[in-house]
């Protein structure tokens, strides 16, 4: 991997969240939610992701870190990774608004429990939020 940090920002505008029927959202106080940061300094590796909802779903809904092994993290995030970024790929079939970047995921590299827990349940809230399925 390169020296420079790899960033990816998963965001979706508030537009598309309020213009979709199948998502509704409490009204707010004006509450922003901090992005949900997931790295590994030693690897120079970042993903931030920006996505209203993620950030409480992972205190109050997501396991436990410890609950999953960090091999059964990594094998489903390989496959989450490559059904994500072929989706990304193809704009005109996938909503573009939702599959916005490539995230650039290894599955040689050891990127470490936090990162495959934190990306696991991006995943999984992706699937909930959005009504669809990865796999």
């Amino acid at each position: 991997m390169n020296s420079l940090k790899t960033y990816f920002f998963l965001a979706i505008s508030s537009l598309l969240i309020a213009s979709c029927g199948s998502y509704t959202q409490k009204k707010s106080t004006n509450i922003k939610e901090e992005p949900v940061v997931i790295a590994n300094d030693s690897l120079e590796y970042q993903i931030i992701i920006i996505d209203q909802g993620f950030t409480n779903y992972l205190k109050s809904i997501a396991r436990p870190m410890n609950f999953y092994s960090q091999n059964f993290l990594e094998s489903k995030n390989k496959f989450y990774v490559i059904e994500w970024n072929n989706r990304a790929r193809n704009p005109t079939r996938y909503n573009a608004n939702i599959y916005e970047n490539i995230i650039d995921y290894e599955s040689n590299i050891n990127y470490g429990l936090e990162v495959n827990y934190k990306l696991y349940w991006y995943f999984k809230f992706a699937e909930q939020k959005y009504r669809m399925k990865l796999n």
